[in-house]
């Protein structure tokens, strides 16, 4: 959530990030959010003004009585104070609610890097790293490797859960499990605090971390309840310190392993057979609180954890700036790592990497200071993934791929496989 003081004092910035984004709609909204913002400022200051005046004149009346005067003139102005102050607070709350309204949809002011652009072919490359794999036979996609080695069965998971739902099979359960034990000593030697978090969550904090009227296509809500199965650990890791202020102690950094949910509603081609675009994933995510000067610091920082991940399991990748088009509403700047995937011939998305700024911290009522008198200030909020497991399976089997259809385990990988160093059909 933008900070509404801001915006009135010089709307030309909102504005101007709105028509990056070409977001004709809400480029509307901001002149008559700073007209009802200036309507509830003056609202507040005669309320306030007829609040004084009550207790003014009620300490006037209490003088006139305890004097033996006459106090009716007194009395009847009065009388009509109190309802003057409850139609105006009535005003009062009515503006705040719209203003709220606006201000839980607006966007997030986005970085000066962040190149203007339509969708993905906006994004700019800002790295890359790896040597594509070269292969004497015709590279197959994890698929059809999947297929002949017996690793998993997407036909009986949509008998019983419908499409986009897998089971994994033999060794790419033991990959997959040595990837998120891989991934937790990887990012715990580097400071962050584990969790596990609730897989779901009530519709206040995670309006806190998205907003709501954008995500809800995505997500699953629990039938006559009041929970949201969570499509990343991002939002209970920024629940964690919903409402609170936190004394000193910034940075804080989390990561947490969790399932996530996600509808993936659409229809994507050949992503719908495999475990590329599914509706239920593994996911190490990093998430960091930290002081606003430190936040585009942190940011690299982030990346660059997922990125000495990746080059660890040997699979080149390539990092891309993320444009104004492919952005989204709550980042102020976002890199994509894109890994190489053989059978496909192209670079997907496997990681996601946000500073977020203090736009979910205001949403979500998180502060904090450095000393008990200090006065607070918003900290600043990034989260990135660390290893989505499905999607970094699949870089894994096409980037290993053997001619005698076999798959060698990434040496990063083999201490946690049991002494498995290739992955065969059973």
């Amino acid at each position: 959530m933008l900070d509404i003081k801001l915006i009135a004092q010089d709307p030309s910035i909102v504005k101007k990030d709105l028509r990056k984004r070409k977001d004709d709609e809400k480029l509307k909204w901001v002149d008559e959010l700073v007209k009802k913002y200036g309507e509830y400022g003056k609202l507040v200051y005669e309320s306030q003004k007829l609040k004084q005046k009550r207790n003014e004149t009620g300490k006037e009346i209490a003088n006139a009585k305890r004097k033996g005067k006459d106090a009716a003139k007194l009395l009847k102005e009065m009388k009509d104070i109190p309802k003057k102050i409850e139609s105006n607070d009535a005003k009062v709350e009515k503006l705040k609610e719209k203003i709220d309204w606006y201000l839980m949809r607006l966007p997030n002011t986005m970085h000066e890097s962040v190149p203007v652009g339509d969708g993905e072919g906006g994004n700019t490359l800002v790295r890359q790293w790896g040597k594509l794999p070269k292969f004497d036979f015709k590279p197959l996609d994890h698929i059809d490797i999947c297929e002949k080695l017996d690793l998993l069965d997407t036909e009986k998971a949509a008998s019983v859960s419908g499409s986009r739902f897998y089971y994994l099979k033999n060794d790419l359960v033991m990959l997959n499990q040595a990837l998120i034990k891989f991934a937790l000593d990887f990012i715990s030697k580097r400071e962050f605090s584990l969790l596990q978090p609730p897989y779901m969550l009530k519709r206040k904090p995670l309006s806190g971390a998205v907003d709501l009227s954008d995500f809800e296509d995505v997500i699953y809500k629990i039938e006559g309840e009041d929970l949201h199965l969570i499509g990343t650990s991002e939002h209970p890791m920024l629940a964690y310190h919903m409402d609170e202020i936190i004394e000193g102690g910034l940075p804080l950094k989390y990561a947490a392993i969790s399932p996530c949910f996600r509808k993936e509603a659409g229809s994507h081609g050949r992503d719908t057979k495999g475990i590329f675009r599914i509706h239920q994933f593994e996911k190490v995510e990093q998430f960091i609180f930290c002081r606003p000067d430190e936040s585009w610091k942190f940011h690299e920082e982030l990346i660059r954890n997922a990125e000495e991940l990746f080059k660890e399991l040997k699979i080149p990748y390539r990092v891309m700036n993320i444009c104004t088009g492919d952005l989204g509403t709550v980042a102020s700047k976002k890199y994509d790592l894109e890994a190489w995937l053989p059978g496909q011939g192209k670079y997907r998305e496997l990681v996601s990497c946000s500073n977020c700024t203090d736009y979910q911290s205001r949403r979500a009522g998180i502060r904090f200071r450095d000393r008990t008198n200090d006065p607070t200030q918003y900290p600043h909020t990034l989260n990135s993934t660390l290893v989505a497991t499905e999607r970094t399976l699949i870089a894994i089997l096409e980037n290993n791929q053997q001619k005698d259809g076999t798959v060698k385990v990434p040496a990063a990988l083999q201490p946690y496989m049991n002494g498995v160093k290739v992955i065969g059909k059973k």
